[in-house]
């Protein structure tokens, strides 16, 4: 037995229509949230940095290891 809309016992104040849609189910976009530990997330300010920094990371996985010692620079410590 389905409801009326006068059978309805909400307070006409509550507006529902001006909620937001929260997207769930099949049709809501896929993402994959991480979680940074404390002392990793102080080092990049947003996600965007965090990308760049892990693109950058691959490609110096994808050198040559002759490209790799090429590219580094040992500093000594002050």
């Amino acid at each position: 037995m389905s409801q009326t809309f006068e059978d309805d016992d909400l307070r006409p104040e509550y507006d529902f229509t001006k909620l937001p849609v929260v997207a769930r189910g099949q049709g809501r976009k896929k993402s994959t949230l991480i979680q940074l530990d404390p002392d990793v997330a102080a080092i990049f300010p947003d996600s965007g940095a965090v990308n760049e920094g892990l693109r950058l990371l691959m490609r110096l996985i994808q050198q040559s290891p002759s490209q790799l010692n090429a590219n580094i620079t040992v500093t000594s410590p002050k």
